[in-house]
């Protein structure tokens, strides 16, 4: 099977060239191509060591509370009749997260063979970390990963110099209209094959929306088989409920009794939690936006979320491919959630891979207001907030209006548009000048190289 790029690679390599390489922790929700990309890495090794510790149950036993790594690593060596020699193997741990004992383990390899390449990673990892609150503070360094980006998704297919060219695209030198119209098309099919590498393989095969929905059916039974691995407080049926509702209600503020009048608050809690630590939703928080950090004023009463993938979310609520291919611009960018759900996936996967990324929104809350913010990011060194909009008529009330509460000049607006820039002098604060940016949706990658 061909081998696709992922925005991980860059990072993966640097840390196999770093002198001051730590083990690392690939961390992310099933499926989303983890040990696909560390065995890519592999071949750039003139020996690479897989093991599995779900598949491979005895090799548990070499993770000791008082291991020497050293002796572990010719016992593991001896096993498999592999070479294990710093600086030309790396050694790769999958399914991690069966053995507490061999993830509190990728520490001593830090303090006593540091010369030796060591990846770890795991489905439902996070549950495992979760117990381990200072499993390896210092001494492990981790990644996260994410489905395909959009840029990833055009790499797939081979559009690599489109991906270079919407890169260099800028609000006074725009793309042509032929590429932008292209990358709109694109854009439309990646909402319903969305970002899993399986359906993105799929889609390259056959190019068939049915079978691609097939795939996203299969991803879904794995996920609610897993529900049952999670924690027992939880019900696997309460867990796949409280995930539809997630979807059907995605970039809203989730409403408990929308989920099911007959689950208590408290439970719709710790299953929102369990589907957070899975990868499957992601939260965005409220914050007051007045400066950064954002989190420093995140309100956890108010919180949207996010379905993880945007063609499995399309799947899960059945909606039809038509609705998607055929419907007019602005009817595209305004199907339900999606647009909204797209643009906060793409700034999550865009964000620094070795930080857990937090996406914020604001909400004016004064009564009877209804502004609101669809995100706010760190840029800079300050607060940027971005609105997903459909047209250039109207809809910017809200975004004005938080610029002037929060005296900021810089913001970005993106819609189906092609690139673009506005200033506006605002008569409510004494003329200060406010400037968007009009960021395509299909170029949320560049918002992070702007100055």
């Amino acid at each position: 099977m061909a081998y696709f790029k992922r925005l991980v690679d860059e990072q993966l390599l640097e840390w196999k060239d770093s002198n001051r390489r730590k083990p690392l922790l690939i961390r992310g929700a099933r499926q989303v191509g983890k040990s696909t990309a560390v065995r890519e890495l592999g071949k750039t090794f003139r020996h690479f060591v897989e093991i599995n510790l779900e598949k491979q149950p005895a090799m548990c036993q070499l993770f000791s509370e008082n291991i020497d790594v050293k002796k572990s690593c010719e016992k593991i060596s001896g096993t498999l009749s592999i070479p294990i020699i710093p600086g030309d193997t790396l050694l790769f741990i999958d399914e991690i997260q069966v053995s507490k004992e061999a993830i509190m383990a990728l520490r001593y390899f830090k303090e006593d063979y540091p010369e030796l390449h060591v990846i770890a990673a795991g489905s439902l990892l996070e549950f495992a970390l979760e117990e381990l609150p200072s499993f390896g503070v210092g001494r492990i360094r981790s990644i996260y990963m994410y489905p395909f980006s959009f840029d990833e998704f055009l790499m797939a297919q081979g559009l690599d110099m489109l991906v270079d060219f919407k890169k260099k695209a800028t609000s006074t030198a725009p793309l042509p209209e032929a590429t932008h119209n292209q990358l709109i098309d694109q854009l439309r099919t990646f909402y319903l094959v969305g970002g899993m590498p399986d359906a993105v393989t799929e889609w390259i095969d056959t190019h068939s929306y049915i079978e691609v929905a097939k795939i996203h059916n299969d991803i879904l039974l794995t996920y609610q088989d897993d529900f049952s691995k999670y924690k027992k407080r939880v019900s696997p049926i309460v867990l796949q409920q409280v995930l539809r509702s997630v979807a059907q209600q995605a970039g809203t503020k989730l409403v408990f009794s929308q989920v099911s009048r007959d689950i208590t608050s408290a439970t719709i809690k710790e299953a929102l939690h369990l589907l957070s630590l899975a990868g499957l939703v992601i939260p965005v928080k409220h914050t007051d936006g007045n400066g950064l950090p954002l989190g420093a004023e995140e309100n956890n009463s108010y919180i949207k979320y996010l379905f993880f993938d945007l063609g499995m979310m399309q799947t899960m609520l059945d909606i039809p491919s038509a609705d998607i291919i055929t419907a007019s611009d602005i009817d595209f960018v305004n199907k339900g959630p999606a647009s909204e759900m797209f643009a906060g996936l793409e700034l999550n996967k865009y964000s620094d891979s070795f930080q857990k990324p937090e996406i914020y929104y604001w909400q004016n809350m004064s009564r009877n207001a209804n502004a609101e913010i669809d995100y706010l990011i760190a840029h800079s060194g300050k607060v940027l907030p971005i609105e997903v909009k459909a047209s250039t008529q109207g809809g910017m009330q809200s975004l004005w209006l938080f610029m002037r509460k929060k005296k900021l000049q810089e913001a970005v607006r993106t819609s189906l548009e092609r690139f673009g820039q506005f200033d506006y002098f605002d008569k409510e604060d004494s003329d200060a000048m406010r400037h968007v940016e009009i960021v395509p949706l299909y170029a949320l990658s560049n918002i992070h190289s702007m100055r």
